[in-house]
């Protein structure tokens, strides 16, 4: 079942969408050669602690840690560690959940470390502007597959794939709500957008090809099937009757 927010309740969200772009941006500006991914996730886990809020992915069914941290070839759920250092060029996703006063908002920012090559870069612009081209057809009236299809065509005339096994989804009061919110689709299909949706909307694209495959170690670290680098920029967001309401903001991390 989708369950509809009151103007209280997005504005709740909001109120913790807020204190997750502070986080990100406050763990982004500590991404550096030789750090560790978990020096990365201890510190926001603080921080989110710290400012009242609650990191919901530490224990989500086993997951051991506050940060999905995923670098270069890993395209979502990269799990921190103290044996994994970053490196000049590298790119580096946060994806992170929050809890603030009761009400959950989820994003990601793929951040780069030091220099990183220009292929890199274009494939940052481009899944980026995919997420926002996306958020254009959250308007009341569009339905889900509208969505998916202006974040698929975007990114695929740009040469990129994306992951057909992970997806969007609803959000607000927990993590993962209804409805799932594909980054593919046929425009005019899906559930029906309308007011008071809340809902994440996170392009996972590949710079080659669209398959991926999951770890048998940790049953979590998701990499590109072929080894090449992918990225993941990711808002919550609320239907509005004339378009998007945007509930996180990067301008933490880019006013940086």
């Amino acid at each position: 079942m989708i369950l509809l927010k009151t103007k209280e309740e997005i504005e709740l969200i909001r109120d913790s969408a807020r204190l997750l772009g502070k986080t990100l941006a406050e763990v982004g500006r500590h991404i550096q050669p030789g750090v560790t991914t978990a020096f990365l996730d201890n510190l926001g886990e603080q921080f989110i602690r710290d400012n009242g809020g609650i990191p919901l992915c530490k224990g989500y069914e086993g997951f051991p840690a506050a940060f999905c941290i995923s670098v270069n070839d890993v395209v979502v759920h990269g799990i921190p560690s103290d044996n994994f250092f970053i490196k000049e060029g590298d790119n580096v996703s946060l994806d992170c959940v929050i809890e603030y006063n009761g009400y959950v908002s989820d994003s990601a920012y793929t951040f780069t470390c030091g220099e990183t090559s220009s292929e890199m870069q274009r494939l940052l612009k481009v899944t980026k502007e995919a997420l926002y081209i996306g958020l254009e057809k959250c308007k009341a009236g569009n339905r889900i597959g509208d969505i998916g299809h202006a974040v698929q065509q975007h990114c695929e005339k740009n040469g990129y794939s994306i992951v057909r096994e992970l997806c969007g989804h609803g959000v607000g009061f927990k993590m993962h709500e209804s409805p799932n919110v594909p980054n593919y689709g046929v425009p005019g299909t899906g559930s029906l957008l309308k007011e008071g949706m809340v809902i994440a909307v996170e392009p996972m694209v590949c710079m080659g090809s669209k398959n991926v495959v999951f770890s048998r170690e940790d049953g979590w670290t998701c990499r590109t099937k072929d080894g090449k680098p992918a990225a993941h920029f990711e808002h919550t967001v609320a239907i509005g009757a004339n378009g998007p309401d945007i509930l996180t903001t990067f301008d933490f991390i880019e006013q940086q």
